[in-house]
């Protein structure tokens, strides 16, 4: 990793990153594949910034790093697929491991921008308009994009309640 001199890195920006370290981390540990380390997306994110521009002057650092975050969840999600479908041609499949069906493997499914959506609906209760402004995009499809989700995982899940009282 490169030196706090070689990023620019300012006194403010050590604090900006202190404070705002937990709620990246948790939204990377959503929006991130379950193989990839939160910290590992967060400081990605952090350095990708730094490395252009100081955390202090940008508008809102927390936005900004949400969708640096969100674009690296993605380019990982891709990267970990393109691998097992490599990995799958070329040597013996993986071993198998008993597999504990959870409610957690319906959300990763979602793709790494529902997620972020959802999350900051549901859980940081931010409007469209403001998640919009931190994603890019504009409100209809993330609305769509939210609604689509929610759809998705109502079906898997109730799909999983029929087969568990017909078992």
């Amino acid at each position: 990793m490169a030196s706090t001199r070689e990023m620019n890195l300012k006194p403010d920006d050590t604090d900006l990153i202190r404070n705002l370290y937990p709620q990246l981390r948790r939204f990377a540990a959503v929006v991130g594949p379950s193989d990839v380390d939160p910290d590992d997306l967060v400081q990605e994110a952090l350095v990708k910034t730094i490395r252009r521009q100081p955390l202090g002057a940008l508008d809102h650092p927390s936005s900004y790093l949400w969708k640096v975050i969100s674009n690296l969840a993605t380019d990982q999600r891709r990267s970990l697929g393109r691998r097992r479908r490599a990995l799958s041609r070329v040597g013996p499949p993986e071993p198998e491991y008993p597999h504990y069906p959870s409610d957690l493997d319906e959300l990763e499914r979602l793709a790494p921008r529902a997620r972020a959506v959802l999350y900051l609906r549901e859980v940081d209760g931010y409007s469209y308009a403001d998640i919009a402004a931190m994603l890019g995009g504009d409100e209809a499809s993330l609305r769509r994009t939210a609604s689509r989700a929610r759809h998705s995982l109502r079906k898997a899940l109730s799909e999983e309640d029929h087969d568990a009282a017909t078992s």
